[in-house]
């Protein structure tokens, strides 16, 4: 498990639940990538209605039934391994948005492995 408390770096990546890499879902590529880059973890966050640059409103209300609304994947780690992950950010994501924001690790601890 990598360390991780102080300064850090939240990465949040913003893309639509429809958007695909090679046939799956490109939230699940980036969520991949980045435990196999070796980052503290990441989360995928489903939208329940929203906007973006298109300025079209998704929403997950019964009667619209959105295929399209958006996912945010939040990854907190370092500066250093935050900025080196965002190559890979570059050749994923070709529609979205891409934040960073500077955090402070509280608390990091995973689970026990031997229960």
């Amino acid at each position: 498990m990598t360390a991780l408390t102080g300064r850090a770096l939240r990465m949040t990546i913003f893309v639509e639940e429809c958007d695909t890499w090679h046939h799956k879902p490109l939230y699940t590529e980036i969520v991949h990538r980045a435990h196999k880059a070796g980052l503290a973890g990441a989360s995928v966050f489903r939208g329940v209605e929203g906007f973006g640059a298109s300025s079209l409103i998704h929403t997950s209300r019964l009667l619209s039934l959105s295929q399209d609304l958006s996912v945010a994947i939040l990854i907190v780690d370092s500066d250093e391994r935050s900025r080196a992950f965002l190559p890979q950010l570059d050749e994923l994501v070709t529609e979205g948005l891409v934040t960073l924001e500077d955090c402070e690790v509280v608390r990091y601890v995973g689970r026990d492995k031997k229960k």
